[in-house]
C-alpha cells in the first residue's frame, strides 16, 4: 500500500472539517478533536515500537544496534505526541483542581460532550436512560470537569472505566436502592441517580470532594443533589444485613 503523503493529509483534515463543521461542531472544536484523536494515535505507534523493541535474544553482532534504534524512534515518537497533544489543549500547567484549573483552561463544549460520550454508556449498565434535563446534566457536567487540569479531562473516560470496574458491585447496590428502579421518586436530593451524570459525580466524590463542592457552588447547583449522592454514596459502601 502506498503511503499517504502530505497532500492526502490535509484532504482528509479538510473534509473532516467540512463534515464536522455541517453537524454544527465549530471549527476550533473539530481542530481539538482532530488533534487529540492523532495524539492518540501517536502515542499507540509509540506503544508498538515499544513492544518491536524486545528482540530475543541474538548471538549477532547488530542485536545492540536494533535495540538502540527501537529505543531511540519510541522516544521522538514519545516527544512527537507530547507536542500533538499540546496543539490539542494548549500547554499544561502544575495544578488540577479549583478555581486555578478552570481559571487556565474553562470547560468548553468539547469537554462536555466527551464527558457525556464516556459517562452514558457505563451509566446504562447501572440505570435506565436519564430523566434529567440535558441542559442541567451538562451544567452536572462542567462543574464535574472544572476540578480536573485540562490532561486530566482528556484522559477522564479511561479514569471513568477504571472507577466503574473497581466499585462495580457497590455501584449495584446503590442504583438498585436510590435509582431509577428502586421506589425513590425522580425528584428529590437523590435526582441525580436519575442521570448518567450520577457516575461523573461519584467518581469526583471520591478523588476530589472538595473540590467538587467548590465548583458545584460556583456552577449554584442544588446542594441538596450532591448531599444525597453523598449520603447514598456512604449507604452503599456495605451489603444490607440479612
Amino acid at each position: 500500500m502506498d503511503p499517504l503523503d502530505p497532500a492526502g493529509v490535509v484532504n482528509a483534515r479538510e473534509t473532516l472539517f467540512e463534515l464536522l463543521g455541517r453537524a454544527g461542531v465549530f471549527r476550533d472544536e473539530a481542530e481539538t478533536l482532530i488533534s487529540l484523536v492523532e495524539a492518540g494515535a501517536i502515542a499507540d505507534a509509540h506503544s508498538e515500537v515499544a513492544k518491536s523493541g524486545d528482540f530475543p535474544e541474538e548471538e549477532e553482532p547488530y542485536a545492540l544496534g536494533r535495540h538502540d534504534g527501537a529505543r531511540a524512534v519510541g522516544d521522538e515518537l514519545a516527544r512527537i505526541a507530547g507536542r500533538a497533544l499540546e496543539r490539542a489543549i494548549g500547554p499544561t500547567a502544575s495544578g488540577s483542581a479549583g478555581d486555578a484549573a478552570r481559571d487556565r483552561h474553562p470547560v468548553g463544549r468539547v469537554d462536555v460532550e466527551r464527558a457525556k460520550v464516556a459517562v452514558t454508556p457505563l451509566s446504562l449498565a447501572f440505570a435506565d436512560a436519564s430523566d434529567l434535563d440535558p441542559e442541567v446534566s451538562d451544567e452536572v457536567l462542567a462543574a464535574v470537569l472544572g476540578t480536573m487540569s485540562v490532561v486530566g479531562r482528556v484522559g477522564y473516560a479511561g479514569r471513568l472505566e477504571r472507577f466503574t470496574e473497581s466499585h462495580r458491585e457497590r455501584l449495584d447496590r446503590l442504583y438498585a436502592r436510590y435509582g431509577p428502579r428502586s421506589r425513590i421518586a425522580v425528584h428529590g436530593r437523590y435526582s441525580l441517580l436519575h442521570s448518567p451524570t450520577s457516575i461523573a459525580v461519584l467518581e469526583r466524590l471520591t478523588a476530589a470532594p472538595s473540590a467538587l463542592r467548590t465548583e458545584w457552588e460556583h456552577a449554584e447547583l442544588p446542594p441538596a443533589w450532591l448531599d444525597g449522592l453523598a449520603t447514598a454514596w456512604g449507604a452503599s459502601e456495605s451489603p444490607p444485613p440479612e
